[in-house]
């Protein structure tokens, strides 16, 4: 046989051709993507992504672990590859499956003896292939104190000099507000922009005093404190953004107007000498990990925490009304026990805790914006990246930018800064009678509104 012969004869014969008939019948339809398997054989939507399947060893995780996490593992380690953008390679098979009306796979009892006798004659049953050392692995009872210092530590402790990589100067790991689409205008000027929208919604004026619940590696607490002279303790349960946000307090010469405290949400405390509470609170995308049970409880310490008429800002994510948020590979490699909820049930679980909102700015497309800006950083730097984390991890976040943006983009998920108040008795608020302040030129300290108005806070 010459070997044109052989290749047409691969070309029918071959692993994807094989498995072509119980993919499409799983999917409900013909495949979205074109795919290459380790034998040289292809199938597929000829215009469409190139996947290819590098090992034998992707069909076995995909037999241990179906959907999701099995085709995500099979990518983390290697096993399947996508040709080109990953991005881009994942918006068009989205598109695909859109436009196709294909669903996704649930498999029942029959199509997994399908699946596995089609794979004992390709040579791929075997045991359970290693979990990725990446994956987390958490232990005790859901949202205990200790469970939730793991699943924190499992993720931003990574590494600091890995997010000194991957984020601006700033060091904020949460969405960025973009005021301008000029060139010029970076990152580093949306999370600049971010901050002081945030310390205006807040009021904070010198002297005030600033809860800081999930500071992160500081941006907000040490923008407020030196741009705003505000008195700030600063909450974190991750050791290693502890150390990195005292290193900069101690830097900045900041050490009159910053304490910096690593403990769970549930030990805060109120403000020492200063028995009525905060004058506002924030926590920026900390609060999708307090879980689901524990959210009443959540919002009930922001409302002990705040004084009457001091305000609490919530920058949360959220999901679709019809949309899981999250899913398995996010649950298992990026925030475990993560819970997000449609944008609705937080407002009625603050409105809940006796607070007022007053306010809920949606920044969905923000976050595309700031996640396709990580994305770059990452694709850009991806060897100083591996050498500071390795291979499996760098994929993992590969994985996990490129979803993520998506998943802004496509309205699966959002994010928002909701603005409330902790009233009075009387009902007294102490607001301003419009937002103007808010959204003066950002890079000039803003007019305060209840001040212009002549109303007082």
């Amino acid at each position: 046989m010459t070997l044109t012969g052989k290749q047409d004869k691969q070309a029918t014969t071959g692993a994807a051709q094989r498995l072509e008939p119980l993919v499409e019948q799983l999917l409900g339809g013909p495949l979205p993507v074109r795919v290459r398997m380790w034998d040289g054989s292809e199938t597929g939507a000829a215009d469409g992504p190139l996947v290819h399947v590098r090992s034998r060893r992707a069909l076995r995780r995909l037999l241990w672990a179906p959907g999701e996490l099995g085709l995500a593992e099979a990518y983390i380690t290697g096993d399947v590859d996508v040709e080109g953008d990953l991005a881009e390679g994942l918006r068009a098979m989205r598109l695909a499956v859109r436009e196709r009306g294909l669903r996704p796979p649930r498999p029942g009892v029959g199509d997994r003896l399908r699946a596995a006798g089609t794979a004992l004659r390709l040579g791929a049953v075997g045991p359970r292939p290693p979990v990725p050392a990446a994956r987390a692995g958490l232990h005790g009872v859901l949202h205990s104190k200790s469970r939730d210092r793991a699943a924190i530590s499992h993720h931003y402790d990574l590494s600091n000099d890995f997010y000194a990589l991957l984020l601006d100067e700033t060091m904020a790991y949460s969405c960025g507000y973009w005021t301008s689409d000029a060139p010029g205008y970076e990152p580093v000027d949306a999370q600049h922009d971010k901050l002081e929208l945030i310390c205006r919604k807040l009021d904070l004026r010198p002297g005030a005093r600033l809860l800081d619940i999930g500071c992160g590696w500081g941006s907000l607490t040490l923008y407020a404190a030196q741009r705003h002279g505000v008195r700030v303790t600063a909450v974190t349960l991750a050791r290693e953004q502890a150390a990195h946000v005292r290193a900069q307090v101690a830097e900045r010469n900041l050490e009159d107007l910053v304490e910096v405290r690593c403990c769970d949400y549930r030990d805060i405390g109120r403000a020492p000498g200063h028995e009525g509470g905060y004058d506002a609170v924030s926590t920026i995308e900390m609060g999708e990990h307090v879980g689901d049970a524990e959210y009443p409880a959540f919002t009930a310490t922001l409302h002990a925490m705040v004084r009457p008429q001091g305000r609490v800002l919530v920058q949360q994510m959220s999901r679709g009304r019809d949309a899981p948020g999250g899913g398995a590979f996010i649950e298992s490699y990026i925030a475990p026990d993560m819970h997000m909820r449609p944008l609705g049930e937080t407002v009625a679980l603050l409105e809940g805790a006796g607070l007022e909102v007053r306010d809920v700015e949606a920044l969905r497309e923000h976050y595309v914006l700031t996640v396709d800006a990580w994305r770059r950083t990452l694709e850009g730097n991806q060897q100083e990246f591996v050498d500071l984390v390795g291979e499996e991890t760098v994929r993992v976040w590969r994985l996990y930018l490129a979803g993520g943006a998506l998943a802004f983009e496509e309205r699966r998920m959002g994010v928002d800064q909701i603005l409330s108040v902790r009233p009075q008795e009387t009902g007294t608020a102490g607001m301003p009678a419009t937002r103007r302040g808010w959204y003066a030129d950002p890079a000039v300290p803003a007019a305060r509104d209840g001040e212009s108005a002549g109303i007082t806070g």
